[in-house]
């Protein structure tokens, strides 16, 4: 893999200024690749994932114009890391039982309320 120029890698969140070909990051700095929940700790579904590629999009769009820097990944690495708690905790994505290490780190899964 060739290294890209920029990066930014949260606990469920890995950004890259890269493009993906036969397998391998390729650097290039007009595009980002999003490498989401690396660790396999969540159970994804299609529309759980779609909204977070949705909020990854508008993300990067709203930074159009802007300098890549840094920073600026971090920035949109953190607010993804933000839009998965809130999906875990309106009980739309869930921890994987499977998953090698279970340390919630987005916090304590919730339990469905005694009737």
């Amino acid at each position: 893999m060739e290294d890209p120029q920029l990066k930014c890698t949260t606990r469920h969140v890995r950004i890259f200024t890269a493009k993906i070909k036969d397998g391998n990051l390729v650097s290039d700095p007009e595009h980002l690749t999003l490498d989401l929940d690396p660790d396999n700790e969540f159970v994804w579904n299609e529309a759980v994932l779609e909204k977070v590629q949705q909020r990854f999009k508008d993300l990067v769009a709203a930074k159009s114009g802007m300098d890549l820097t840094d920073y600026n990944l971090r920035r949109i690495g953190s607010e993804l890391e933000d839009t998965i708690r809130q999906l875990l905790q309106a009980g739309e994505l869930s921890y994987n039982p499977d998953s090698r290490v279970m340390n919630y780190s987005m916090g304590l899964p919730r339990k469905p309320e005694l009737l």
